[in-house]
């Protein structure tokens, strides 16, 4: 793949072959986001684990303590006095069986987390196959199925996250944003890997944290020493 002279230019500040502390790749990162934009922060982490087990599936949520610097619309499924609280608390769309069509038919899509109130799910069970493999069904362990919308809603425009694996074990999450600055990428980095490690499954054997690498949205990759994330 030909990479662009601003992306080799980047990627001269970084070691390949260096593992580096977390602090040190927050920092590097950070360098290596120069593009014309507020570039996104991610973290790509590959887990030990075999998510072809389902006792060694790991996924759940994780509020930010300083969000993704991105504005999240909020749909939420809900009806009579859960739909007015979920309205009240901020969610962009609330509706319920009249959506079903919208999403199916006319590939409606202007949100990023979708929230469901326990009695709605039966409705939302039905758009499994379109929402699914976007990643926006309700979970309750992402306590995207909820009662509590007003907790959901605000924790979701605070800067919660869900992860998850992909097929190769992989979570690929967002940390903020490149104009963030070090401090609050760190507290937000600290945070998920907190509980990401939280959340090793019991039947997981050898190492867990296999690989952490930091990435901007046009830069190179960071490696980052994982030994001491794990202490």
């Amino acid at each position: 793949m030909k990479r662009g002279k601003k992306y080799l230019e980047k990627a001269k500040l970084v070691d390949s072959a260096t593992y580096y502390d977390a602090a040190d790749a927050i920092d590097l990162v950070e360098k290596t986001s120069n593009a014309k934009f507020d570039e996104t922060i991610e973290a790509h982490i590959r887990l030990g684990v075999d998510n072809r087990h389902a006792d060694q599936q790991v996924r759940g949520a994780v509020v930010l303590p300083n969000g993704t610097g991105k504005k999240v619309r909020v749909l939420v499924f809900a009806k009579g006095a859960k739909a007015d609280e979920a309205l009240a608390a901020g969610a962009d769309f609330v509706g319920g069986q009249e959506l079903v069509p919208k999403i199916q038919n006319e590939n409606w899509f202007e949100y990023d987390v979708v929230v469901a109130t326990p009695d709605m799910m039966g409705i939302v069970g039905r758009l499994g196959r379109i929402l699914g493999p976007k990643g926006l069904m309700p979970n309750p362990k992402a306590g995207t199925v909820t009662m509590d919308v007003t907790k959901a809603i605000k924790e979701i425009k605070a800067g919660k996250i869900e992860y998850r694996l992909d097929k190769t074990n992989i979570i690929h999450v967002p940390i903020g944003k490149a104009s963030f600055g070090s401090e609050k990428l760190s507290a937000n980095f600290q945070t998920l890997m907190s509980a990401i490690i939280k959340a090793r499954p019991q039947t997981a054997k050898g190492q867990y944290l296999r690989s952490v690498v930091l990435t901007s949205t046009m830069g190179p990759g960071i490696k980052v020493n994982t030994a001491k994330l794990s202490e």
